[in-house]
């Protein structure tokens, strides 16, 4: 799942606000990383429509750059019209993150993340934490999956991108400025518990990878935010979605079971009429078991929204 770990974290750096007094340093931005001026994307949009109702589904980057231009166009016409914004998670004050994020974060057992590490990677963990600016001692009292984000955090921000640039941070503010209903499909718990219940074993498989692949995450988050700035669904997609496939378990939770329960989620909101914008990470719709071909179960064609 090594190269999917990039696409994971940017999935949960939507929570990257409430984290800011975590003991995860800030480093300086990447003054390469984001070029002066606007530059244009135009991300994917689809409609799911009936006589009386319209549901727009857009594919979201919940991490940016703050030069980058997407709120307008189709993406802001289909906003404006519609009275209900969904996202995956309707992220609380961050007070309130920070009493469910550290309870999951901190062992309580009082093992020390170092000893959780095998003996024959502590050499390379502790190198390689050291390296990038994590001293193993700072973090000895968190689970392995926060340590694994407090990492991938650091990278996104060297390499030019915030969650209070991301897609989600915009709409959030659009839609409460604009007076509009907003929800989201999960809570923080669920979405922090898909990491929080993964075993031990896993957990530091997880977090040696980031400590591994952390040179490579700014290219390879770049490549993604290209693909998704030029509409590029099934790229963007099979670049997210690709590593999962080979842990079919992970794929499910992560992926396929959570397009279901949107999927049925929508379905039902057809029901009634009205207009809504919901908004979901981008890997949610591509691939062969997107939010898209679930809809399709319930007899919903979602068509796409031509720039």
């Amino acid at each position: 799942m090594k190269r999917f770990i990039a696409a994971l974290i940017a999935a949960i750096l939507s929570a990257t606000s409430a984290w800011a007094q975590t003991p995860a340093p800030t480093p300086s931005p990447n003054p390469t990383a984001a070029p002066a001026g606007k530059v244009e994307a135009d991300p994917a949009l689809w409609v799911v429509k009936d006589k009386d109702t319209t549901i727009y589904l857009f594919g979201t980057f919940h991490a940016l750059k703050p030069n980058l231009n997407w709120f307008d166009g189709p993406v802001k016409a289909a906003f404006d019209a519609s009275d209900q914004v969904v996202l995956e998670l309707n992220m609380p004050e961050a007070a309130e993150a920070q009493k469910i994020i550290m309870p999951l974060a901190t062992d309580t057992s009082g093992k020390k993340l170092s000893d959780k590490i095998p003996q024959d990677k502590r050499a390379a963990y502790t190198a390689g934490m050291t390296r990038l600016g994590l001293p193993p001692a700072a973090v000895e009292q968190y689970e392995p999956w926060f340590v694994s984000i407090m990492l991938s955090q650091m990278a996104m921000q060297k390499a030019g991108f915030s969650a209070e640039n991301g897609t989600e941070a915009q709409l959030t503010k659009a839609a409460k400025a604009a007076g509009k209903r907003l929800s989201g499909f999960e809570t923080m718990t669920q979405q922090l518990g898909y990491f929080d219940t993964l075993p031990e074993a896993a957990q530091v498989v997880f977090l040696m990878s980031s400590i591994e692949e952390a040179e490579e995450f700014g290219p390879k988050i770049n490549e993604m935010l290209g693909y998704w700035s030029k509409g590029q669904d099934v790229k963007l997609g099979e670049m997210m979605n690709e590593d999962l496939k080979d842990s079919r378990s992970l794929y499910d939770v992560l992926l396929k079971n959570r397009n279901q329960r949107w999927a049925t989620v929508i379905a039902d909101r057809m029901k009634q009429p009205g207009t809504v914008f919901v908004a979901v990470g981008a890997g949610h719709l591509a691939g062969p078991d997107s939010v898209q071909r679930q809809l399709a179960r319930y007899g919903l064609k979602a068509t796409r929204v031509l720039h």
